[in-house]
This record gives structure tokens, sequence and C-alpha cells, in this order.
């Protein structure tokens, strides 16, 4: 097998083997087929999408013994040196403007731009990095890109246009290339795999497209070093999450259902297992994030897997769904929320376990905040976990004979309008909630009189109760349902039949 490496043994030599950028490609085949190719051009865009590449390939396409045409017949001369394998034409000169950007450089080139091709229809300058090229430069070239002689062709690639100044820029015809789309790099990858007959496992390509994010060279050197490095089982997952820096999945699955269950013994000790085995608690917290990022899109789009909102094998994104069922919508925000604004503290702190230790003490912890979204996150365990009936009501043992039943609306007495005895009033209506039974009145204690009751009954007022659900305390607050977060307590009170 060749030592080239693998982004240069598969270089496209035609704009149709170029993948993710058919807003360039097409409009470029159009104009060589209607012969209307101008004299100078600017490619722009992220590194490794495609721009030096389809420059070379713009000059195999106007130096064809069939050209200009989209289709390079590769059997003339001029096809066979600029093939990828090729010696390349002396009538086609690439320049790095990042060692060769001084007006020196310009000028002598300007100079050797009038000569004649050698043996080809047009003499082609690629001036790759040209953003490299300083404004002295730009200005001695300006004269020969304005106005070329018939024979010339210049065609400048970058990843920063903005710096390439604006009389030259007037002048091309400039075309943005973008990162590839996760899911075309990554069916570009497996077919690469195939030539390759190399053997890898799923999950694997997600990960490679994750780390070129989106830059084709970037995720193919990436795959060449799995490759390099694969033994007789081929790529696996293990090996690539290892050589990458990739979190385990299972780690990122134990910490998730920690937060799910508020196991704060569980999530401190993935903590440890992250730190003791050398992985960067950084790292670690980028990839808990884009695993709740996946769990929020679940929660919302149950069938995200099939509508490629999510790249993840089929088992994972199985086991995601039974993560997601577990969580309430305003548990997942919160906790995205969390560690997204950890990730950020995280830059430049001195210790990065103490900040990955607290980022889990505060998802774990929504009962210490008094914000509207920890506020929504504990509601949302109250109603995961149904709460005991015993949270709610007095044991039927202790209650005498007129303490209020499950579902008991206050009356006149709650309000101030009768004496609040044993039996009744908010001191029972509080009794009841917390669970304890009412204190026994004294012997002599006279039973309250009867009160007439009003024509129009308030609404009873809300009674702060701490509830006890999954061995803490779910703190009420008072309110009426003037507000959302109000409003959905109240529907929690009601639907558990507490008042």
């Amino acid at each position: 097998m060749s030592s080239l490496a693998l982004y240069r043994r598969y270089r496209p030599e035609s704009f149709a083997e170029v993948i993710g950028q058919e807003h360039v490609t097409v409009p470029l085949m159009q104009a060589l087929r209607n012969n209307r190719v101008n004299h100078a051009y600017l490619f722009s865009g992220p590194r490794g999408c495609g721009k030096t590449t389809s420059a070379r390939i713009l000059a195999r396409c106007l130096n064809c013994e069939q050209g200009p045409t989209p289709d390079p017949c590769g059997t003339c001369q001029s096809c066979q040196d600029l093939a990828r394998n090729g010696p390349g034409s002396i009538d086609v000169i690439e320049i790095d403007a990042a060692s060769h950007g001084g007006v020196d450089d310009a000028r002598d080139l300007r100079e050797k731009a009038f000569f004649g091709p050698a043996s080809s229809r047009y003499k082609i300058y690629i001036i790759d990095e040209a953003h490299m090229v300083t404004s002295a430069g730009f200005n001695a070239l300006l004269k020969v890109v304005e106005e070329p002689p018939e024979h010339l062709k210049f065609i400048f690639a970058t990843t920063e246009p903005e710096k390439v100044i604006g009389t030259i820029r007037s002048r091309t015809h400039h075309y943005p290339f973008r990162l590839v789309p996760p899911g075309t790099l990554r069916d570009y990858l497996g077919e690469v795999c195939g030539r390759e007959g190399a053997q890898v496992e799923d999950g694997v390509l997600p990960l490679v497209v994750r780390a070129g994010a989106g830059s084709v060279r970037d995720s193919m050197s990436v795959m060449d070093q799995l490759l390099a490095g694969a033994g007789d089982d081929g790529v696996t997952y293990a090996m690539a999450t290892s050589l990458l820096g990739y979190t385990e999945g299972s780690l990122l699955d134990s910490v998730v259902d920690a937060f799910a269950a508020g196991d704060g013994a569980a999530a401190f000790e993935v903590v440890d297992r992250v730190v003791e085995g050398g992985n960067d608690p950084r790292r670690f917290v980028a990839d808990l994030l884009e695993r709740l990022r996946d769990l929020v899109i679940l929660a919302a789009v149950p069938d995200a897997g099939e509508k490629g909102l999510i790249d993840a094998p089929a088992d994972v994104v199985e086991r995601m769904q039974a993560q997601a069922s577990v969580f309430g919508a305003a548990e997942l925000s919160r906790a995205a929320d969390l560690v997204n604004a950890g990730l950020t503290e995280m830059r430049g702190a001195t210790s990065p376990r103490l900040q990955l230790e607290l980022i889990c003490a505060r998802v774990l912890l929504p009962a210490a905040f008094d914000d509207e979204r920890s506020f929504q996150a504990r509601l949302d365990r109250l109603e995961r976990s149904g709460p005991p009936a015993a949270a709610f009501m007095a044991p039927p043992a202790a209650a005498p004979a007129g303490t209020p039943a499950m579902g008991y609306v206050p009356g006149p007495e709650a309000h101030g309008m009768a004496p609040a005895g044993p039996g009744g009033g908010v001191a029972a209506a509080r009794a009841a909630v917390r669970g304890t039974g009412p204190q026994e009145a004294p012997a002599a204690a006279a039973a309250p009189a009867p009160v007439q009751a009003p024509a129009e009954v308030q609404a009873p007022a809300p009674v702060p109760a701490p509830v006890q659900a999954n061995g803490a305390t779910q703190v009420m607050y008072e309110g009426t349902p003037d507000t959302p977060h109000q409003g959905r307590f109240w529907e929690v009170v009601q639907k558990y039949g507490v008042t």
C-alpha cells in the first residue's frame, strides 16, 4: 500500500468528485460549458474544504486539449501533468503567498506573467493564502490582474477574503466555499474505508466527522491516523475514543443516570473516574454538553435519530431515548444551561476538577436555587417521582374526628373569619400537608361558634408546605396562579389532591 497520505491519494481530479460544494462546482462547470471564463477568481472558505483542489481542477479544465471543458479527458499531456500524482505543469504556477507576498515577489510575478505559456492554452497562477499578500504587493499586481493578457488567468485562494484589498476583490469572481455537512462527510469516509478494505466499527465515523469539524482534509487525516494504528480487528470504537481524546460513552451514561436519579455519590464517583483515568475534565464537560444537547432534541423529537438530527449509532440513540424519557423538559434544559456556563468558566481555571464537581453539584441541587428554572426542575422531579400519599396526609389513627380529609377546600375559617380550632383552619391544613397530626386540644376548650358563611367564598390562600419526595424535602412557595411557575405549582397541587 502506498505511503502517500490518505487525503492526497483521494484528492478529486474533477468537479464531479468534489463533495459538499455544489453551490460552487455547478456554476463553474456551467461557465466552462458556456465558455464564459473570467480572467481572475477568488476562492474563499475554511481550511481543508477544497479551495486549492478546485483551483487545480479549474486549471486542468482550462488547459485540457478538449477544453475548456467541465470534464477533463484525463489522457492528454496537460491532464496527466495536473493529475493527483502528476509532476505538475510549467504553465500552472502555484505560489504560497505566506512566503512570497511581498512587493518584490509581486513585481517578479508581473514581469514573468506577460510571457506566453510553454505548451498549454493558458498560463495560470494559483496564489494560495492570498490574504498574506501585503497591500504593496497587491497594488503591484493590480494592473496585471485588472487587464491581463489573453493567455493569463489568476486564481486566489484564501481563508480570510476580507483581508484581500477591495480593488483586487472587485476584479475577481468570488466563490465562497463552505464546511462539508456531517452526513455527506460521513458517507464519503465510509466509501474511502471501503476502498481501503478497512474494518471500522459503528460509532467511529461520527467521531472522525466531529474531530474534522467539517473539513475534508482534517477528517481524512484523522481517518488516516486511525487506519494506521488499527489492529487485526480494524478500527474499534474504544481505540478511536482513546486516540482522539473523547469521553467513553459509559462515563457519559453513568453521569446522566446519576443526574436523573439525583444520586450525588454516583455523580462524584464518575468525576473521580474521569480524573483518575487521565481524561481532561474540560473535554468531559464538552462531551457531556453534547450528550445533553442530544437528550434535549430526543425529548422534543422522539424520532430524531431517523430524521438525522442526531449523528450516532442505533444502539446509542436507543440508550439516549431511554435516558431522555426519565427527565423533564425543564430538568434537561436547566442541566444543559448549567453545563454550558460551567464549560465557559473552566477556561483558564486553576482547578478543573473542582469546577467539574461544582457543575455536578449545581445540577443535582435545584432546591439550592430560587430561580424559575430550578423551580420548574423541582416540579419535574416531583411529577416524575409521584410523592407518596403519606407526604400529604396525616396518619388516619392520629387524626381527630374533625380533621378535614384529602381534597378538603378550606372555608372561611382559613381566612380569619372563624377561630382556627384543632379540627380545622390554617393550622390543621398545614398539619395535614406536612403529615403531622394537629395538637391535642385542651379539655376545657370550647367548640367554635358557628359562623354564617359569606355569599361569595374567596379562593384559599396557598400554604407553604415542605413535601417529602425521593428522600429530599421539596419546599413549595406561597403564591397564586399569577405567574407561569406558580400556575404550574397549583397544577401539581391539584394533581395530587393537596390544598
